[in-house]
């Protein structure tokens, strides 16, 4: 072998494989995860691909998620090493094109002009009280659930970032009339006020009952100082009684 072979040697043609297997989770674009074990520490794309079972290979391109949340193109044929710390993540597309956009200031590469919301939470993985919001440029960003669906084939790179939740607005039902609030979570003398506006004397005694709440258990009794968490259409049963 020449000189300028052996300096052409890759990492993968010299890398010993042992008995060690490697374990790694691979996806499409659900990022639904399903694990594999592979015995070679520095495969190939294409390996990848085969052990996942997406056919025909050349239709396909593969991306890892690096555990900085980057996104990296992984070629047919180029070389993945496995034996850094932690399990590695591909996400394969049937697609020969990539759509570049950030999430949390991280480069995301997706195999698709469209994603969904819910794809966006799979990766930013925000805590319940924060939502995921598109940057609209030169207009008010604006807010992205898991059923809403975003074009990422517009001109420019759509960036994406996680923020608290802007308070929810809430239809319930007090003694037969719908009433709005924001927030999930009402207490006592807030629905007490939805039925009965305004002073009540000292000796006005109230009783509040509540059925379909976003609670455990989702119906009971709401006492004086107490609070429970609603949802569209809880139903709250209000009244007054005057002792003497």
């Amino acid at each position: 072998m020449t000189e300028e072979m052996q300096a052409g040697v890759t990492e993968r043609e010299v890398a010993p494989q042992g008995n060690r297997s490697f374990r790694i989770l691979v996806s499409n674009e659900t990022l639904e995860f399903r694990p594999l074990t592979l015995n070679d520490p520095v495969p190939l794309g294409r390996q990848i691909l085969s052990e996942a079972g997406f056919q025909p290979l050349q239709e396909y391109s593969l991306f890892a998620i690096l555990a900085s949340g980057d996104f990296e193109d992984v070629r047919l044929d180029e070389p993945f090493d496995l034996r850094g710390k932690g399990v590695e993540r591909f996400v394969a597309f049937r697609s020969d094109r990539s759509f570049r956009f950030t999430l949390n200031d991280r480069e995301i590469r997706w195999g698709f002009p469209t994603i969904s919301g819910s794809a966006l939470y799979a990766l930013a993985k925000p805590s319940d009280e924060e939502a995921i919001f598109l940057d609209v440029r030169g207009g008010q960003d604006r807010m992205i659930e898991p059923c809403d669906t975003v074009e990422l084939a517009d001109a420019g790179v759509e960036r994406f970032y996680t923020a608290k939740r802007p308070p929810q607005s809430y239809e319930i039902i007090v003694n037969g009339r719908p009433r709005t609030v924001t927030g999930n979570t009402v207490t006592f003398d807030q629905i007490v006020q939805l039925a009965f506006p305004g002073a009540h004397d000292s000796n006005v005694v109230f009783d509040v009952t509540y059925q379909k709440a976003a609670a455990q258990p989702p119906s009971g009794q709401l006492g004086p100082g107490g609070s429970v968490k609603v949802k569209k259409g809880t139903v709250f049963n209000v009244t007054r009684t005057v002792q003497s």
